[in-house]
């Protein structure tokens, strides 16, 4: 029973890192095939082997994973690119020919001959250009200090507190990307320092002069639905932007040449939602807060959207669960579970990495129930065939390889991180600031775990390997 073939469409909207993973681990060991529809780079590079392009009106089935094929699509354009230029310098001799030749008596059939292969010259129509997309956000001014601090700050609703003692400052120029399985309170905090709801208690203070700009999901609705793409966004440039900024900006967010003449009232819920970004980046404002930015990109805008942000000199706190795009931007983050908000003391890199972690904890435990339950029930079962027994043996093999990797990176960006603040404070010995050794602590508790992860993790990859058949 159930079935052998799955069609998700756009399947990571809206599902947090942990969930995201719980998925990622389920089609992993799916017997049967898929077809995704998906802008998540990462979640395409773990799942998928090969790229179904749907292209002005036709299929093309890449036989590869999700890296393979941008590379072979930057490659296809490049060769593309010179074969037109090749034309283009026959075009040019050809005409050259025709225009000295044609005249004579001896010489214009000759000429003729040369109009008929101008003829003949075609280029090659190449269409959407892969990887090339650019955000280019007006810049703001670089400036030093504190950004928002808050103490004993208090989130939620009338009828239900979501997180409390929050206690954190953050400076001028940092990237926060505000993580945490759904429901824990990230838009909720969003929220609450965008002024869109009122804090429950305590206070939070943003830095002088810093009125930042909101974007979420729900702020279309406001838009006015009479005016039309160019007009709205030109109400919300900064003043000294030119008309070509703005048109920039439009064509960044898949608003090219007409349809940036568009009338608000007939375009998508995900249109209208780019419409409000690409607003949002062009009022030039000093703080950004972004809900889900990326939820209706493509993925080489969601790329070019981060690379503009990771450049941005302003400060922005964002919620997003494409890891690609938190890699990116972040260089701060937020933890907001079980009714706290604190600071998390490494990158993304050991953020997923520790959520991978718990997430095979759950699941092993899950997975030894159903073993149990099975076995007490089942005494005498039938021994599996030696083919699934190598197809798992492989599989574990290749999952093994995968979580080394991983522990070896998060080591790296560990030892980095915490030699940096030993340097600090050999530089600073008179610093006594508390929440740097705090978090040189805990990177050494974390470090530490990690070694002793990696090294389980090498043991049973080596037993593994002297196993196989």
């Amino acid at each position: 029973g159930g079935p052998n073939f799955l069609v998700l469409d756009e399947p990571t909207n809206y599902l947090d890192l942990r969930t995201l993973l719980l998925l990622e681990r389920f089609l992993a060991d799916f017997s049967g095939g898929y077809l995704i529809v998906s802008h998540d780079r990462e979640f395409l590079k773990r799942t998928c082997t090969k790229m179904l392009e749907v292209e002005n009106g036709r299929l093309f089935l890449f036989p590869g994973g999700i890296e393979a094929y941008v590379e072979f699509k930057i490659e296809q354009r490049q060769q593309a690119e010179r074969y037109n230029r090749n034309v283009e310098v026959q075009r040019r001799h050809l005409q050259n020919f025709i225009d000295r030749y044609r005249v004579g008596k001896d010489t214009a059939a000759r000429a003729q001959s040369k109009m008929k292969q101008l003829a003949k010259l075609e280029t090659i129509d190449i269409g959407h250009p892969m990887s090339t997309a650019r955000v280019k956000i007006p810049p703001v001014e670089e400036k030093k200090g504190v950004a928002i601090r808050c103490t004993d700050l208090v989130i939620g609703y009338p009828a239900h507190t979501v997180a409390e003692n929050i206690t954190f400052e953050i400076e001028r120029g940092e990237h926060v990307a505000v993580l945490g399985d759904n429901g824990q309170g990230k838009t909720t905090l969003l929220r609450t320092i965008a002024r869109e709801i009122e804090a429950r208690g305590g206070t939070f203070r943003w830095g002088h002069n810093l009125t930042p700009g909101y974007y979420a999901q729900h702020v279309y609705t406001a838009l006015d639905p009479g005016t039309d793409v160019e007009t709205y966004l030109t109400q919300q440039a900064a003043p000294g932007l030119v008309d070509q900024d703005i048109l920039d900006m439009a064509g960044s967010f898949l608003f090219k040449g007409q349809d940036a003449k568009k009338s608000i009232d007939v375009v998508s819920g995900g249109e209208r939602a780019r419409v409000c970004l690409a607003g949002l980046l062009l009022s030039r404002r000093p703080v950004l807060l972004l809900d889900e930015p990326t939820n209706h990109l493509d993925f080489e805008t969601v790329e070019a959207l981060g690379k503009a942000l990771q450049d941005y000199k302003g400060t922005i706190f964002f919620v997003s669960h494409d890891r690609t795009f938190v890699n990116l931007v972040a260089t701060n983050i937020l933890d907001v579970r079980d009714g706290a908000v604190t600071l998390y003391p490494g990158n993304y890199e050991s953020y997923v990495y520790q959520t991978e972690r718990e997430v095979d904890v759950e699941a092993e435990r899950a997975d030894q129930g159903k073993a149990a339950k099975v076995a007490k029930g089942k005494k005498d079962a039938p021994k599996r065939s030696d083919y699934h027994l190598r197809k798992e043996q492989r599989a574990r093999l290749n999952k093994l390889k995968k979580q080394v990797e991983a522990a070896e990176q998060t080591m790296a960006a560990h030892g980095k991180e915490r030699e940096e603040l030993h340097q600090h404070f050999i530089a600073n010995p008179t610093d006594h600031a508390p929440e740097k050794a705090t978090r040189a602590a805990k990177l050494d508790r974390l470090l530490s775990e990690t070694e002793e992860h990696w090294l389980a993790l090498q043991t049973e990859l080596e037993d593994l390997r002297e196993s196989e058949p």
